[in-house]
């Protein structure tokens, strides 16, 4: 296929697209440049644009490694005679825009440069540079440090980092809790990578969240079947009753009648408290007050032995 008649000369289309969006997903307007411009352009016939073009029946031409100034003075001189449009690479050309704009200021009578939009990044596409991210960093020739981690050593920053988003939010620093939140993620994928290279029961990123999809549509009837419940605590009552059938068909304890099925041992014991107070006001149960009087007490202990190591651990630095 070659260029439609009547092809603007005098212009330098810029093609840019997310690397996270499969090549040839190009905006309309994207296409309508490919195939209206006379010259198309890539870095190599190897970039995933470059291929997607050619494919599509379009003529690519390759420029090869030259610096962003040789490169933006051919595409701009080029462009003077010809309309001529750049196909994006996959790293996105550093340097080369400011090298474009300060071809074109040099001149009298420059061509028109044009910035094409061929793909937009969908909400949560960074996600992909994460996982892409944690697979270089723990792969061969990665970091020595993040090869060696294991679910175990692992475990203690997961805990710290949960603190860490605690803090923020107690904080009301939102850029400090986007931080954060970005360093619970890590632990995620982290463990995910390191479960993807078990020799038995291996698993990925992927089957993390699948079954996290899973559970959360089963546990929305109301918003993606035929459920009814339309409060929060509706949404409560119904959660804890498709809970409970889950634990049940999984042959584990009876999840209704155990308030600590499925609580860590490890969990602090103000968090361990709240969720089993969480569960009886859930189930509409009545504790017996002594056994509740006994937590509160036994809370505000901890709380106290707490405010003790804290001060401890500052009369170190004294």
């Amino acid at each position: 296929m070659s260029a439609v008649p009547g092809a603007p000369s005098g212009r330098l289309g810029m093609l840019v697209t997310s690397p996270r969006v499969a090549p040839g997903l190009l905006s309309h307007g994207a296409w309508q440049v490919v195939q209206g411009y006379a010259v198309r352009l890539a870095r190599s016939f190897d970039e995933p644009v470059a291929q997607a073009v050619e494919e599509a029946g379009f003529t690519v031409e390759q420029v090869g490694d030259a610096s962003p100034p040789e490169l933006a003075r051919r595409l701009v001189d080029l462009a003077g005679a010809v309309s001529v449009v750049w196909l994006g690479s996959a790293d996105g050309d550093p340097g080369l825009a400011d090298a474009v704009a300060a071809e074109v200021s040099r001149l009298a009578t420059p061509p028109e440069v044009e910035l094409v939009v061929g793909s937009w990044d969908v909400q949560g596409g960074r996600l992909l540079d994460v996982v892409a991210t944690m697979d270089r960093l723990r792969s061969p020739g990665g970091c020595p440090w993040d090869a060696e981690q294991t679910h175990e050593s692992l475990a203690p920053y997961l805990v710290e980092e949960a603190h860490e988003v605690l803090d923020a939010i107690a904080g009301g620093d939102r850029g400090h809790l986007a931080e954060e939140l970005g360093d619970i993620l890590l632990q995620v994928v982290f463990h995910a990578r390191v479960a993807e290279e078990a020799a038995e029961s291996a698993f990925d990123i992927d089957t993390v969240a699948g079954l996290l999809v899973d559970k959360l549509v089963r546990r929305h009837p109301h918003v993606f079947a035929d459920g009814d419940a339309s409060t929060p605590a509706e949404v409560e009552a119904a959660w804890e009753s498709i809970k409970a059938v889950e634990k049940a068909g999984a042959g584990g304890d009876d999840y209704r009648a155990d308030l600590l099925h499925g609580i860590p041992t490890s969990l602090p014991g103000g968090l361990a408290a709240d969720k089993v107070l969480a569960r009886v006001r859930r189930r509409g149960l009545t504790p017996d007050p002594d056994a509740v009087a006994r937590v509160e007490r036994a809370r505000a202990a901890l709380a106290a032995a707490e405010s003790e190591v804290r001060a401890a651990l500052e009369g170190l630095q004294r």
